[in-house]
């Protein structure tokens, strides 16, 4: 008799829905087409310099109920209309949650928040979620974690992030290079900006890697590249990396790299030392560097609720505050609307005339 040589630690292979029967149980609606191809189609623009607006990814640290997170939605929807001249709003949807050890991994893995791991429960209530976003007309980004997921759901996104943790990874490279939104790679955690140049760099070039196919079956995937990848800095070691001078810096590095110098400013995670306070600061000085001529920012990241701080997971959900964070700490609505209203007011004047020139 052969000894048994695999799955020594696996306990369990549970049947997974393939890619379109989730897709068939949450159709594309015209409507949220339409969202989401204005919404790349204007992130794509003002990469190429052709509107003249900066985008704002906003929204939760990361999803955890639905109602409140369509809630927050559509005052979304109601700011961005009034700061549309200066500024491109895009919600923040985040499912999937990185972990340095363990903790809660985010709503496709966890839905239910009580470690039942229900992941195909999970995922149809994520496109759902993401479906129902878009058909408010609000464009939504989210972050590329596994490289499974977007099969599910990439259909509904219209911007892409790379975490700080898998800016280096080939796995998520190669799947960026085939993402149909425009891809932000973050910094690394140690403030390098090496991993996200290199990661822009590969994700432009045409790959082939295993994957799976809408049928939910292996497949080699072959990709032609995506042009649209641009720096996300988000501090790290310790220190931020918003000001002039790291915003110089990373103008420079680009350059090297013979990349368009397109930077977002992540006004969260290191930048504000993991404070929420702080986040409103971090914008204005970025405001005040576009005001004063810079031209590579092109956007910004705000983590943000309906309730400043953040929650635990409580056994008894029903006792816990609503629009509130269960991950990392977020802005309240009220400080939201102060600091994109704020940021439109300052910039106005200044897109204007970047829109004249």
């Amino acid at each position: 008799m052969i000894a048994q040589t695999e799955n020594l630690n696996v306990v369990g292979f549970d049947h997974m829905p393939s890619p379109t029967e989730i897709k068939n149980s949450v159709p594309l609606s015209e409507k949220a087409a339409d969202t989401v191809l204005k919404g790349r189609q204007t992130l794509n623009r003002i990469l190429d310099r052709q509107d003249p607006r900066l985008f704002v990814v906003v929204g939760p640290c990361s999803i955890h109920d639905p109602e409140a997170g369509i809630d927050y939605a559509q005052r979304l929807k109601k700011l961005a209309a009034a700061v549309s001249d200066s500024l491109y709003v895009v919600m923040r949807v985040y499912f999937e949650k990185p972990r340095t050890t363990t903790g809660w991994k985010g709503f496709i893995n966890d839905p239910r928040m009580d470690d039942t791991f229900r992941v195909a429960e999970g995922m149809e209530r994520g496109r759902r979620f993401l479906h129902d976003v878009a058909e408010t007309g609000v464009p939504a980004a989210t972050e590329a974690l596994d490289p499974i997921s977007p099969q599910y759901y990439g259909d509904l996104v219209s911007w892409t992030a790379i975490g700080a943790r898998t800016s280096e990874s080939q796995t998520h490279r190669e799947m960026a290079s085939g993402l149909s939104t425009p891809v932000g790679f973050k910094n690394g955690t140690d403030g390098s900006l090496d991993a996200a140049i290199n990661g822009i760099l590969s994700a432009a070039s045409p790959h082939s890697f295993l994957g799976i196919n809408d049928e939910g079956e292996a497949a080699i995937i072959r990709t032609r590249g995506n042009r649209y990848g641009h720096v996300v800095l988000r501090g790290g070691a310790g220190r931020p990396n918003y000001d002039t001078v790291s915003v110089s810096l990373a103008e420079q590095a680009l350059a090297k790299a013979k990349m368009p110098q397109n930077i977002v400013v992540d006004c969260s995670h290191a930048n504000s030392w993991k404070k929420p306070e702080f986040q409103p600061l971090v914008m204005r000085d970025v405001v005040h560097q576009v005001r004063e001529g810079n031209k590579s920012i092109v956007g910004v990241m705000i983590e943000s609720f309906i309730e400043a701080g953040n929650q635990a997971i409580l056994a008894d959900k029903s006792q816990m505050k609503y629009g509130c964070s269960v991950t990392d700490a977020c802005v309240s609505w009220d400080t939201t609307e102060e600091m994109l209203l704020r940021a439109h007011e300052v910039l106005a004047p200044v897109i204007a005339q970047r829109g004249r020139a």
